[in-house]
């Protein structure tokens, strides 16, 4: 084989590996989007054990990683993939990727199956979200979530709390302190859903279209809020 052949059969073997990656990340980040959206209708079908519908309602942003947990659970170190969409005039935006990795997660050792899912609540933390990367602190910005039909009336998280954060296992959810973990666009499941590297502020303010492959999500994050305001003012007229 002559050098000219070489050359063009090893460019050949790199495109092919090129088209395979890309359709590897597209399957791998469809697959997160439908397991969002899974996590998503857990929130509304458990009122009585889950995220309460004053929180869910007044959240600016929603973030949701399935399957952060595998097997075992030890201090630190665990990564996940999911995806965020936020509030805007005209509804919720297209869905940005969003990765979580570091910091301490608290005590769940040998959890299976957990699904976290993050909520900004306030105007500072969902500038820290277009930030494309923020980690989490104890200083206020973010705290375990709290559980139940209704929030408790002690918490201060409608005035200081940036952040919300809660686990799911088992059906169950729970608050979850996220001490240190950063959260970051994903720039690869990014590419693979929008075919280029759209900038997450651009995502996450609304200027970007919802692709065909994420309307099951996004109909699931409109059913979920149009459901909790509706709880919400049943709640108030009783």
């Amino acid at each position: 084989m002559n050098k000219t052949m070489s050359v063009l059969l090893m460019s050949f073997i790199g495109l092919v590996g090129t088209f395979a990656w890309a359709g590897s990340a597209r399957e791998d980040t469809v697959d997160r989007l439908q397991k969002s959206v899974d996590v998503l209708h857990a929130i509304m079908s458990t009122p009585d054990k889950g995220i309460p519908e004053e929180v869910l309602s007044n959240a600016k942003c929603i973030l949701v990683v399935p399957d952060l947990i595998k097997g075992g659970f030890i201090f630190g170190g665990k990564h996940g993939r999911g995806v965020a969409t936020c509030r805007t005039s005209s509804g919720w935006s297209a869905p940005a990727f969003v990765s979580v990795g570091g910091g301490s997660w608290g005590l769940q050792i040998g959890v299976e199956g957990v699904d976290l899912v993050m909520l900004v609540m306030n105007e500072q933390g969902f500038q820290h979200l277009l930030s494309s990367k923020f980690q989490l602190s104890g200083e206020g910005s973010a705290a375990a979530g709290p559980v139940g039909r209704h929030a408790s009336a002690g918490t201060d998280w409608k005035m200081n709390t940036q952040m919300l954060t809660y686990s799911r296992s088992k059906g169950l959810f729970a608050g979850i302190t996220l001490e240190g973990a950063v959260v970051q666009q994903d720039d690869d499941s990014t590419k693979a859903i929008y075919g280029k590297n759209v900038k997450f502020r651009n995502i996450l303010s609304g200027r970007v279209s919802t692709p065909q492959s994420a309307e099951a999500f996004m109909k699931a994050v409109s059913d979920a809020g149009h459901q909790a305001r509706i709880a919400e003012v049943k709640d108030d007229k009783n």
